[in-house]
């Protein structure tokens, strides 16, 4: 999933670290399926193989979000049938209704992990699942784990102890300025290795990893500085 998120954005060929053995599992199922060519077997999950997994989970009947290319557990584990064995997986589990808004229960379960960590609530302007929505978001809400979170009401300081809550327990999130974009102060997060991520969601992340703003140009990151962590690792650190 990392690999996935990660090596698209790279400038280079670099592999994600720990994911080359993975990578090569999956990119040889698709070979054999006919899916990928076999000089793309190379334990780099980049824009080749991402289409190619978006071609096999489109094969299975799957659309919208569920045919992102990204590696989710059911279309996963029809791939490895034979060949290997899915462990750690990661589900974004059923879509509810959280202050009115559209998540899923993983985006739920992360988002009550940070209000406890920073010891106050949180009020969402945005949701998930939301295609054609504010068109400033550029996609990025159209699939599952993206919520835009309400400032009204922080200082700075507050509004940099939010984004650090909120990627401590495994979001990529930035506090948005009206400088950088038509929109009103509001920070913006998106759930790591969520996979029902948007293509949009999925840069985004592979920019945080790689030390970007997670916007259009690129930029360096202006973000508090933490350990990277997926929720999943949050919990078993």
């Amino acid at each position: 999933m990392k690999a996935a998120q990660i090596d698209p954005r790279r400038s280079d060929s670099t592999l994600t670290p720990g994911a080359k053995a993975s990578v090569l599992l999956i990119e040889r199922a698709l070979r054999d399926r006919h899916l990928l060519d076999a000089k793309w077997v190379d334990g780099y999950f980049g824009t080749t193989t991402v289409a190619a997994y978006t071609k096999y989970q489109k094969s299975l009947g799957y659309t919208g979000v569920a045919a992102n290319g990204l590696p989710g557990k059911a279309s996963l584990a029809k791939l490895g049938a034979g060949r290997f064995t899915v462990t750690r997986t990661i589900g974004p589990g059923t879509r509810v209704s959280t202050g009115g808004f559209v998540i899923n229960t993983r985006t739920r379960s992360m988002l009550a992990e940070a209000k406890r960590l920073l010891g106050r609530n949180l009020v969402l302007e945005q949701g998930s699942y939301n295609p054609g929505g504010d068109p400033t978001s550029a996609g990025t809400h159209d699939g599952g784990g993206v919520v835009d979170i309400s400032v009204k009401g922080m200082n700075s300081a507050t509004r940099t102890a939010t984004a650090r809550a909120l990627r401590q327990v495994g979001f990529a999130a930035w506090v948005r300025s009206p400088a950088q974009g038509n929109w009103p102060w509001h920070i913006h997060a998106a759930a790591i290795s969520d996979t029902d991520l948007s293509s949009q969601a999925q840069h985004q992340v592979g920019d945080y990893y790689l030390g970007l703003n997670g916007l259009a140009g690129r930029g360096r990151d202006d973000g508090p500085k933490v350990t990277i962590r997926t929720w999943e690792e949050y919990q078993r650190r």
